[in-house]
């Protein structure tokens, strides 16, 4: 292989694209602002995203997307849930059908509810494979090669394997999978866990409160995924439980840290603004709350997240709504299938 593009210099972008560089391979680094590309042409470092890690030689920062592109087999896609689209319909046109796409973006589209890989299908008409990389993995992590394992998704077998050959490495372990909807509800659905995570750390409760956001939030992300036909088992794995672990507990996610200054009373325009980066769950929760609503799925965490955010509910009282709900049992099914001694 020549080289690989991914597609969006972030934090993300960057790290897969020093972690592909450290296993020999030529890395074209894409970004639409030219100044950042300049920037790290000169310094060799991403200084707003990650600004102590050095960018090894094949590593190739531009923001020509026909030199990117050029003579690539993968391109990677690593750029906000919300500029997805826009990113593929730039490039789109300028590939062929033989270029496997990896998408690493975690969100839904808010107009249309789709996931991230039915967004660029659509836009490319279906012709490239589509895979999706994801799980717990922090690009902080990533950049500086501390252990991590991840998912390489794919309808086709013989396209996941070939991005699994593509990154696997002694400090990046990658599994695949052919559950693409499963992996992706998973991945973007956890952000907006995170953030109720936070707003609880916010409030200063403790890690009963945590633990239990958690596991009522799996449950959430695996209704809506089991109703749009993913694997249950899925959600078991590193792309469900794995990335909402790594997602609710560490100060890595940006969706854990908004959320925690959601808790403290900071308006969310000026969380947003102060971050500097995208925060995924915001723009997801609105998504995920008209998905809950046309597949007719109960996600009271989601719904009272999406509140504190958008309607202007105080954090206490959605807290005190979700722990006030009726009772009901912790797993319906159990319950329905057999009878309480």
């Amino acid at each position: 292989m020549k080289n690989i593009c991914v597609l969006g210099a972030g934090s993300w972008g960057t790290a897969l694209a020093v972690h592909l560089a450290k296993k020999g391979l030529l890395v074209r680094l894409w970004s639409i602002d030219k100044e950042q590309v300049d920037i790290m042409n000169e310094t060799r470092f991403n200084q707003h995203f990650l600004p102590d890690i050095e960018l090894a030689n094949n590593i190739e920062p531009t923001c020509d997307l026909d030199f990117a592109l050029h003579g690539a087999k993968l391109v990677v896609l690593s750029v906000p849930s919300n500029a997805v689209r826009e990113v593929v319909q730039l490039f789109s046109p300028k590939i062929n059908k033989d270029v496997v796409i990896v998408n690493t973006a975690k969100g839904l589209e808010e107009k249309t509810l789709m996931r991230m890989s039915q967004v660029i299908m659509e836009e490319t008409k279906g012709l490239p494979p589509v895979a999706v990389l994801s799980g717990p993995s922090h690009a902080e992590e990533v950049s500086r090669f501390l252990p991590t394992a991840v998912v390489a998704a794919a309808k086709q077998r013989k396209v996941a394997e070939f991005v699994q050959d593509i990154f696997m490495a002694v400090n990046f372990r990658v599994y695949t999978n052919p559950d693409i909807c499963g992996v992706e509800i998973g991945g973007a659905l956890k952000n907006v866990i995170a953030l109720a995570t936070g707003i609880a750390d916010g409030l200063g409760f403790g890690d009963n409160t945590r633990a239990a956001l958690m596991t009522r939030g799996i449950t959430e992300i695996s209704r809506v995924g089991i109703r749009l036909k993913a694997d249950p088992l899925t959600f078991a794995g590193l792309t469900g439980i794995g990335d909402l672990i790594v997602t609710c507990s560490s100060m890595h996610s940006r969706n854990r840290r908004a959320g925690i200054q959601l808790g403290q009373g900071i308006p969310l325009d000026t969380i947003l603004k102060n971050m500097g980066m995208v925060v995924e769950g915001a723009n997801t929760v609105k998504a995920a709350v008209k998905l809950a609503r046309q597949l007719c799925v109960e996600m009271p965490i989601t719904q009272e997240v999406h509140d504190v955010l958008y309607k202007g509910k105080k954090p206490i009282e959605s807290v005190n709504n979700l722990m006030k709900r009726n009772r009901t049992h912790e797993v319906e099914e159990v319950v329905t299938n057999c009878n309480f001694i």
